[in-house]
Order: C-alpha cells, then sequence, then structure tokens
C-alpha cells in the first residue's frame, strides 16, 4: 500500500486529537434539526463512520455482557485501579494541558457523532494537491447553550494565553480557525504517539516550523463542527442553512449501503474503497522511476491491485446493531460478480452446507467450515499469480515441477496436477480443542485439526507427498501405521520460521477417511476423529442456541462458518492473566496493550493493568457465551456477519 496515501489519511485523522486542544468556538443562531449524516456530508467522501444517537450507542453498550462484566463488583478491584492509573496519568494532565474539565462536555454527547475523511481535491500526488480534509460532527441537542457557554469560556481561556485564532464567517455564521503545529498537540497525548526526530536544514536551526495545518470550529445550531479546511466546513453549513449543495447522500453506491444496512442502526460506517484504490494506484505510479531500475524487479502495485481483486471492490460498508438478544455486525464489500478477480473471486463461495458435521465434538473451543472449489481455487491463483508477473508464475511452476520430479523417483507417472490436485474438494473444515496442560508449550500449540474434501480421499493423501517433499525430504516417503483399519502416515516437520515455544520433535500425521484428509500435530486427537463414527458423544451441532444463532447470520448454507466457544477461550485468558500476575507477553499486557491502537513505545501500560486483581473466572464466566461467524455471496458483494447470542445466564 502506498505510502504518501497512508500518510495524507494520517494527517487528516491525526488533526482531531489536535481539535481537542483547540476547542474555542464560536456560537450562533438555530437553523432547524440536525439532518443525518449522508445529507450533511460532501460527495467526494472517502470514509464516514457515525452514530446517529449517541444517547441510544450509550444505552445499548449498558446493556451489553461486556459493560456489565466491567461493572461486576468481582471486578471492583482491577476496574479501580485501572480507573485510579487512567485519571492520574492520562485524564487529569491532560486537563492541565488543555485547560479544561472533561466532566463540562462529555454531557454534550447526545445525537449524532460522525468522523468522516473527505477527498477535498487530493488527487494522490505527491504534492501540489494538498492533503484530505477531515470533518468531525456533533450534535448537542437540547445541551446547545450548554455547547455555547463552554466553548465561549474556552475561546477566552485560548485568547487569554495568546493563542493566535481569526474569524471567519461561512454563510453569514462566524467560525474559529486556529492554525496549527506539531507543538500545539498536547503534551500528555504525544506521549500516546510515535515522536518523530525532527531533521532541520544547516543554518536554520532557530527557524520555527513552518504551519500548514488548520482547525475550523463552530456550532450552528446545536451542531458542533470541526474541520480540516474552511472548505470542508463551508460544504455543511451550506447544507445546514438551506444552500443547494450535492452530498453524500446522492452517491448511488453510498444509498445502496445505506438501505441495505444503515436503517436503524446505532453505528455503522463507509468506505469509498474504489476512489481510494485509484489514488494509491495514481501514487505509487508517480513514484516510479523508468530511469533507475530496481534489479530485483517488483511488479506494478496496478497490477497487484487488479489481479489480487482490489480494483473490482466499490465500497465497504459496515454496521453494529444490538437485536435484543445477542449483538450482531455485519460487513459488506460491494463487487460485483462481473468484476471480480484474486482474491474476490477466491471468496466468492459456493451456498452449500457450512454447518458443523456430526463428527465434530461439543467440546470444540473454535471451528470453521469452508465451502471453497479446490479446483477452482488453483486456478484462481495461477491466474492471479501470471496477472502480477511471470517470475511469480514461473516460481510457481517451478515449485510444482520440483515436487514432480522428487515424487516421480518412486512413482514414474506420479503429477501432482492430476493426482492431488485433481483430488481436491469443496470442502475445509478446521477445529480447535483446548490446551492439554497449562504449560507455554501446551498453550501455544493446543489440539486442532484441518480435513480437506475429497472425492477420493485415499488417492489425494497418496498424492501429497508431491507437496510435502518440497516442505521436507522426508515428505516424499512419510512413515506409515495401521489404525483401526486406516492407514495413519506420519512425519517430521521443520522448525517454525519465528520464535515462540515449539516441541523440539513437531509431527504432522494425516489419514484418509469418511470423504475427508484429516491433518494435525497432534497424533491423539486425528484418532478420535478417525473413532467419530463409533462415538456417543455430543456433536458441536447440537450446542444448545447454535443453530438459532446461525439462523441469525444467514443460516446453513452461506458457504463460510466460523463458530468460537468464548466462555472457555475467556477462562483460558483469564488463567493466563492471572497467572503470570502480567509479567509475561504469552497472554499478559504485551498482548492487550499492543491491540490499544495509540500506544508506542514511549508509553507504556503495563502498570495500568494489574491482572493479579482479576477475580477467579467463575465469578464472571457468565458474562461470555459463544460467537459465530458466516460469509456469502451474491451477484452484488461479499457478505460478512458476526454475531454474539445473549450469555443463557444473562437471560435469567
Amino acid at each position: 500500500m502506498s505510502n504518501q496515501v497512508i500518510s495524507c489519511f494520517r494527517r487528516a485523522v491525526r488533526r482531531f486529537p489536535v481539535a481537542l486542544a483547540a476547542l474555542p468556538l464560536s456560537v450562533f443562531t438555530a437553523f432547524g434539526a440536525v439532518p443525518p449524516a449522508e445529507k450533511l456530508l460532501p460527495p467526494d467522501t472517502l470514509l464516514v463512520i457515525s452514530a446517529p444517537d449517541w444517547t441510544k450507542l450509550r444505552e445499548l453498550y449498558k446493556k451489553s455482557s461486556q459493560s456489565q462484566f466491567w461493572d461486576d463488583p468481582a471486578m471492583k478491584p482491577f476496574r479501580e485501579k485501572f480507573a485510579a492509573k487512567w485519571d492520574e496519568e492520562f485524564v487529569k494532565p491532560l486537563e492541565r494541558d488543555l485547560g479544561v474539565k472533561f466532566d463540562d462536555y462529555h454531557t454534550l454527547l447526545q445525537g449524532q457523532v460522525t468522523l468522516a475523511v473527505t477527498q477535498e481535491g487530493w488527487q494522490g500526488k505527491e504534492k501540489d494537491d494538498g492533503d484530505p480534509a477531515f470533518l468531525f460532527l456533533l450534535d448537542a441537542k437540547d445541551k446547545g447553550d450548554l455547547l455555547k457557554k463552554n466553548l465561549a469560556d474556552l475561546r477566552k481561556k485560548w485568547s487569554e494565553a495568546g493563542k493566535p485564532i481569526k474569524t471567519e464567517k461561512i454563510r453569514d455564521v462566524e467560525f474559529s480557525v486556529v492554525p496549527l503545529t506539531t507543538n500545539d498537540v498536547p503534551k500528555t497525548l504525544k506521549q500516546f504517539f510515535p515522536q518523530r526526530q525532527q531533521v532541520q536544514e544547516l543554518g536554520k536551526e532557530n527557524e520555527p516550523p513552518p504551519t500548514t495545518d488548520e482547525l475550523v470550529i463552530g456550532q450552528v445550531d446545536s451542531l458542533l463542527i470541526i474541520g480540516s479546511t474552511v472548505k470542508a466546513v463551508e460544504k455543511v453549513v451550506l447544507r445546514l442553512t438551506g444552500g443547494t449543495v450535492s452530498t453524500l447522500g446522492e452517491q448511488a453506491e453510498y444509498e445502496a449501503s445505506r438501505l441495505a444496512l444503515f436503517r436503524d442502526a446505532p453505528l455503522y460506517g463507509w468506505f469509498n474503497a474504489k476512489t481510494f484504490v485509484e489514488l494509491m494506484v495514481r501514487s505509487m505510479a508517480n513514484k516510479e522511476n523508468g530511469e533507475a531500475p530496481n534489479p530485483l524487479p517488483i511488479p506494478a502495485v496496478s497490477k497487484i491491485i487488479a489481479a489480487s481483486g482490489l480494483a473490482g471492490v466499490k465500497s465497504a460498508a459496515f454496521d453494529f446493531r444490538d437485536s435484543g438478544d445477542g449483538r450482531l455486525f455485519e460487513l459488506f464489500l460491494a463487487a460485483p460478480e462481473a468484476n471480480r478477480a484474486g482474491l474476490t473471486k477466491l471468496f466468492t463461495l459456493a451456498p452449500k452446507d457450512s454447518t458443523p458435521p456430526a463428527f465434530v465434538p461439543a467440546d470444540a473451543v473454535k471451528f470453521q467450515r469452508t465451502r471453497l472449489d479446490g479446483p477452482k481455487a488453483i486456478n484462481t491463483i495461477e491466474k492471479m499469480l501470471g496477472d502480477i508477473s511471470a517470475e511469480a508464475l514461473n516460481t510457481w511452476k517451478f515449485l510444482l515441477s520440483n515436487g514432480n520430479e522428487a515424487a516421480r523417483l518412486n512413482d514414474p507417472d506420479y503429477d501432482i496436477r492430476k493426482n492431488l490436485f485433481g483430488n481436491l474438494g469443496d470442502d475445509f473444515i478446521t477445529y480447535e480443542k483446548l490446551p492439554r496442560g497449562d504449560s507455554a508449550l501446551e498453550i501455544a500449540s493446543p489440539p486442532s485439526l484441518l480435513l480437506i474434501g475429497s472425492p477420493n480421499p485415499d488417492q489425494f493423501a497418496a498424492a501429497l507427498k508431491g507437496v510435502l517433499v518440497i516442505l521436507t525430504p522426508e515428505g516424499g516417503n512419510p512413515q506409515s501405521r495401521e489404525f483401526l483399519g486406516r492407514k495413519i502416515f506420519s512425519l517430521k516437520l521443520p522448525p517454525l520460521p519465528f520464535g515462540g515455544p515449539q516441541p523440539a520433535n513437531r509431527t504432522l500425521n494425516y489419514a484418509a477417511s469418511g470423504g475427508y484428509v484429516a491433518f494435525s500435530t497432534d497424533a491423539a486427537i486425528l484418532e478420535e476423529f478417525l473413532r467419530s463414527s463409533e462415538s456417543t458423544g455430543k456433536p458441536l451441532r447440537d450446542v444448545p442456541g447454535l443453530a438459532d444463532a446461525i439462523a441469525r447470520i444467514g443460516g446453513q448454507s452461506t458457504g463460510w462458518l466460523a463458530y468460537e466457544n468464548e466462555s472457555e477461550t475467556m477462562r483460558l485468558q483469564f488463567e493466563g492473566l492471572r497467572g503470570s500476575g502480567g509479567k509475561t507477553n504469552t497472554t499478559g499486557p504485551g498482548v492487550l496493550s499492543s491491540a490499544i491502537p495509540f500506544a508506542a513505545p514511549e508509553k507504556k501500560f503495563r502498570d495500568w493493568f494489574d491482572f493479579t486483581l482479576l477475580p477467579e473466572y467463575g465469578k464472571v464466566s457468565k458474562y461470555f457465551g459463544f460467537s459465530v461467524y458466516a460469509g456469502s455471496a451474491n451477484v452484488d458483494g461479499l457478505n460478512f456477519k458476526f454475531y454474539s447470542p445473549t450469555p443463557t445466564q444473562l437471560k435469567k
């Protein structure tokens, strides 16, 4: 992805934290009710995330299992220590930096809250065409007078502090325009972002950095408007004050997403993928230098994007909603069937049964089934490689040729395409159980099984030597043993290329049975699968509530279905966190802090999370149940749904 495109996006969005530091706003007369985001934003909007009613979203969150878990009395010691650290090391210092009290502002979150990035003439070039603009909209509803007072007070404080502020009228509405530099970012916020080393030219060490950014801030009726340019803000104000101007809602691609996903959704988002990808391709093309070719040929970004299918994605949209008995998140990629290639074509799965087969046990904590047509997938991958570059396709063919030659030492008629690819089916299944012990090695390598469907599983298993020999010389002649009339093949695997705990002698075991070839590095779970026809245990598909949850995300024939028993996976996480006391990086704060998007090397969160204060898992287990995920395709695009039913114990 183009660094230029990403950096421009970052520059647009990074100004938002600075907006918190520059809220000296003006106050104006009322003009009427605030329209929804699509009737306020311009048609060149690249990204929008909106909560139409913040009060409603807040109430939904309070009712959620996550909120109830956090507020549970058993979590009080952990919660209070975290809150104290948060208040002491972030909130109070930031209030001192800004000269505000956040308690004066949180009550303003009443109606619509929208964050958007607009193109604003940006063409993805290196220079001369500016950056995308950002817009932040907040409807205070009946708290408009409080907003007026708070912003007037803050404007006074900034003026007394000597902050240069100018006033500009937009449609007879006064807006404050504040020049910005990196020095305007509060020092407390700076701790949470990577710090760049300032570079200055010789002889100009004492010159201040140039000011190229500005913040435009104002209030129309109850709506707070913050933007990075006057031009971007003007389009919103024109719409609010009765002017005629095109809006995002008039864009067919956005309107299709609104009708399908956004109506009545408490939170949604939309991304103009087509325009963004075009800008990215243009940006990379501007950087290409034909006079200084790279000694290692790198395919053009335009070819990679076209071959991968990204060029055929018009937009991406998501929504989140609470159904009353669970939480549903939906993501839709608008990729018309006729324009799909590469990855988007690969993810166009047949609408076949994707529920757990009877042999998947109820104690599986993770499950996934994908109805991917194997031979077609191979053809799609090969075409994608060829469209990217001849070198990529030739490398693929070279590997297959090596596999053929090695396998033909024992079988002169072996052909990897006929014997292996020709025996691929359209059913790929994985499931995982809890670790067998609590050692770091056992936790890192829980028992799991991969099953690949095949019309001729015995032939498919025998043909695997053509691929496995590429992985390790032993793959061409694996060891074998009999088990319940089936042949289990085994071979030692090379060490993993990355760090972390791993067995000294990692062994891959595989066997053909029941229309599948099953693979696992855990021999016991493979043998359990081979005995599944004799098992009288409860299958996963009979877990209470699972069938209803699957119906919520599209039913049994979506093409891709996944399941996670969060009750058990969270138990493992809790035990790991409490046992480590937050001192290890395997399950401790290393994982947690890395999930925080604004965390940086300059600021560590380890002291904020005292995991020794977490309660025994049994005291909070009622807040965790299971989740299901599904993916499907139609002529308009690819759809992914994620659903978490309300845990059974919370329904009582």
